[in-house]
């Protein structure tokens, strides 16, 4: 299997695994002690911030279902466009629950080194995200 195969395989156990089954254990194996995931709301590091966050959105969504559409590999890079689904049924960031719904497409970009996640962006509209679960945002 060749470097950009097996960076794939990493990524699609990432989804799987942890997001959809949540299973924390694995992202020990598959989360570099270097990591910095950049996403919209806050930069999250290492495999405890990241661990943190799946926790947190598997509270709020715990239906929390992401699955990968596309996937391209170069070298240590891996670009991976993703349907994310679920419904708001539990506490997020002190937001209380809406029971609705969301199902958004979001692009993603990971950096890998040595068979773990280094480096990763999010590129997703959070406005889309909190529109979809029935969040107001504050005015500007």
């Amino acid at each position: 299997m060749s470097t950009e195969e097996e960076n794939k395989a990493i990524i699609r156990r990432h989804a799987e695994e942890v997001f959809n089954k949540g299973n924390l254990a694995i992202a020990d194996e598959i989360i570099s002690p270097d990591y910095v995931f950049h996403n919209p709301v806050a930069d999250i590091k290492g495999p405890d911030g990241f661990k943190q966050m799946v926790e947190s959105l598997r509270k709020a969504i715990p239906d929390l279902h992401y699955t990968m559409n596309d996937m391209i590999a170069e070298g240590d890079k891996v670009v991976a466009i993703a349907t994310c689904t679920g419904t708001f049924t539990g506490e997020y960031m002190g937001i209380p629950p809406t029971g609705k719904s969301v199902n958004m497409t979001q692009a993603f970009l990971y950096t890998l080194k040595d068979g773990k996640e280094v480096d990763a962006v999010a590129l997703h509209d959070m406005n889309v995200f909190f529109q979809q679960l029935g969040i107001s945002l504050p005015s500007q």
